[in-house]
């Protein structure tokens, strides 16, 4: 008979909390047709950006994470020394090592909490909404700030007309605490890397060991269309297995709150799901752009701050991106 205590966790888990940040800089669609050959009308009709923002010097990945951080506790009315774990997904901070979880753990003025980054590219928000489900869950922390943040900026060819108009930067977080009924449900999520190669960066870093690399600086690249047809076909039956596994029906949902790739995979993902029309759908990726781990949260902060949304609504959320990995929830909106 094992000798180990079982834990001592909360029967189920709820984001208690979601705050936002958003570099001060808007840049238009005119700003990118410096650099390449296309039209305004051309990029809002492949994508449904118009605008995204950039971060300045001084908007680090460190410092959006902590203003986002601390309108999500805020927001959950939770003290930072509550915080028992921190969990950062980005693809986009240069630093191997250490985590910038820590950094971000101190300059919120947690107290000792566990803290590490994860890369799971635009599904990475979902994955850390997962850990932290199983940390309160199983007792380990009974709070947990789960934070998806980008400074894709730096990862853009301005020159490749493919891709220059997709990426903006920005932070968004909630805070995971414990709940008396299931407010996130199971996740299906998952990984297919024989497809690794269609978003990838363009060179390893050891590239650049060399100071004489004739290397262009390493940036995100993807086939478009290969992408394009695997997050509408493909997800969309993901999708469709995480409302399953939540036990509701698309009739059941108030919000969808899929990653802000491209309007028109959301656009496809809607008619593909056959949502309702009183469905309220994300879609900030018109004015924020595609912001990798970052975008759900920050469409969440948007949606309820606008009042699109509001609490207690159920949302079932999906990222899907580099990897290619995905992974999608429902849950219940603080």
């Amino acid at each position: 008979m094992s000798k180990i205590k079982p834990a001592k966790g909360s029967p189920y888990a709820r984001i208690l909390g979601v705050g936002g940040y958003r570099p001060t800089r808007v840049v238009p669609n005119e700003v990118i047709l410096e650099k390449i050959d296309s039209s305004d009308e051309w990029i809002r009709s492949r994508s449904g950006i118009a605008t995204r923002h950039w971060a300045s010097p001084q908007e680090t990945v460190a410092a959006m994470s902590v203003e986002a951080s601390g309108k999500a506790l805020a927001d959950a009315g939770i003290s930072p020394e509550q915080i028992g774990a921190v969990i950062v997904s980005t693809v986009s901070h240069f630093k191997q090592t250490p985590a910038v979880a820590t950094e971000i753990a101190h300059r919120i003025g947690a107290v000792k909490p566990a803290a590490f980054d994860i890369s799971a590219g635009c599904a990475g928000f979902g994955y850390g909404l997962t850990l932290a489900k199983g940390m309160v869950v199983e007792g380990s922390a009974e709070y947990v700030l789960v934070i998806g943040v980008e400074r894709l900026s730096d990862l853009t060819d301005l020159e490749d007309r493919a891709t220059a108009f997709l990426f903006g930067d920005g932070a968004g977080a909630v805070v995971v605490g414990p709940s008396d009924e299931p407010a996130i449900g199971p996740t299906v999520w998952g990984s297919e890397g024989d497809k690794s190669e269609t978003i990838k960066q363009t060179v390893p870093w050891d590239e650049f060991r060399s100071t004489d690399s004739a290397e262009k600086f390493p940036a995100i690249t993807q086939e478009g269309q290969a992408v394009f047809r695997w997050a509408v076909f493909e997800m969309a039956k993901v999708a469709q297995q995480a409302l399953d596994a939540a036990g509701i029906t698309p009739d059941d949902l108030d919000v969808f709150i899929p990653h802000q790739a491209n309007m028109r995979i959301i656009d496809s993902m809607v008619k593909t799901l056959k949502l309702p029309d009183h469905v309220t759908v994300a879609r900030d990726v018109e004015t924020t752009g595609n912001t990798s781990a970052a975008s759900i949260p920050l469409a969440m902060e948007r949606l309820l701050a606008t009042g699109a949304a509001k609490s207690g609504d159920t949302a079932l959320v999906i990222g899907f991106g580099a990897g290619l990995v995905y992974a999608a929830t429902v849950v219940t909106l603080p």
